[in-house]
């Protein structure tokens, strides 16, 4: 489930998963926004717009889930986040899947169909005399 936006949809959840699980779903998981680079000033606009008196609440709770930042790039912290929201929304997530039913087991995939490619593998020139365009 993707994007989660604390203080915009996560209240959603239970119901999301509910859905989830009626249609099937045996795991599930989510992750929280991620505003990298140019992404964040037009999410802000976009909660500007739509969403103008949810709009400081949500960048803070963003905020308050990246240390002050409304971007994370650590690996671990990128998707859930640290804090008392992003444990209220893991929380929250985490009741509405044992209610319905959903575990957070990976499903193990086999490689059995798969099989090496014969031969070299081609390579990529780039040649001097090639012309861009």
């Amino acid at each position: 489930m993707a994007p989660v936006i604390p203080g915009l949809t996560d209240h959603e959840i239970p119901a999301l998963v509910e859905a989830a699980a009626q249609a099937g779903a045996r795991t599930a998981g989510y992750v929280m926004l991620r505003l990298p680079y140019a992404v964040a000033p037009l999410f802000e606009q976009w909660l500007g717009t739509h969403f103008p008196d949810r709009k400081e609440k949500v960048l803070n709770r963003l905020r308050s889930l990246r240390h002050g930042k409304l971007y994370e790039s650590a690996f671990g912290q990128r998707m859930r986040g640290e804090g008392i929201f992003a444990d209220q929304v893991e929380a929250l997530f985490d009741v509405a899947c044992r209610k319905h039913g959903i575990g957070n087991d990976r499903v193990s995939l086999s490689t059995t169909a798969f099989r090496k490619p014969a031969g070299n593998q081609m390579e990529l020139s780039l040649g001097s005399g090639a012309n861009p365009r």
